[in-house]
């Protein structure tokens, strides 16, 4: 059984991509599982607390859920045609000390998916994602991305998916991505 991770980029409490990654979790799965995670609880990177006090908890709990996982999806918003502050800093944090990262990142398989109130989905901020996945020696899933364009109209007040072509998208790219993710 394939084991999926993934992780919302978004700290606020009705995010879009945070329901987005709910939906997905919700999906049926044929032959994978699906685990979902956040960021709450990193502290912004700074050099100096990493030397003084080493990794925090909450960094060390995330690499450990992307360590047992085969494949991981970024759920990312996007900020200003960019990847968020707190998701860039959070993978930062992962990829500490560097020493740590070929066993976090290295040939791990991860893809991309987004929801936003705009037209382009997430489409700038998925594809800033992908030099810094580059970098840290991912294998970047790029058979499908999903990008949500107008999320705020898919989802009703208790941020449950009602659009049933999204969720088809969803679906495939999951079952697509397991599959990639196994090999």
């Amino acid at each position: 059984m394939v084991t999926l991770l993934g992780i919302s980029g978004s700290l606020r409490k009705g995010s879009l991509n945070t329901a987005l990654l709910d939906a997905a979790a919700a999906l049926p799965a044929d032959g994978y599982r699906m685990e979902t995670a956040g960021i709450h609880g990193i502290p912004l990177y700074d050099g100096d607390l990493e030397e003084a006090e080493g990794i925090p908890a909450a960094v060390t709990a995330l690499k450990e859920k992307i360590i047992a996982a085969d494949g991981v999806i970024l759920f990312t918003p996007e900020y200003n045609n960019g990847i968020p502050g707190v998701f860039k800093n959070a993978i930062d944090w992962l990829s500490r000390p560097s020493s740590d990262m070929a066993r976090v990142f290295g040939g791990k398989a991860f893809a991309l998916v987004g929801a936003s109130p705009g037209t382009f989905g997430t489409l700038l901020s998925q594809n800033a994602w992908l030099s810094v996945l580059h970098t840290l020696g991912c294998r970047t899933f790029s058979q499908k991305r999903l990008m949500v364009s107008r999320a705020h109209t898919l989802f009703d007040g208790e941020g449950k998916l009602t659009d049933e072509a999204t969720a088809k998208r969803l679906g495939d790219l999951l079952a697509a991505f397991a599959k990639f993710a196994g090999k």
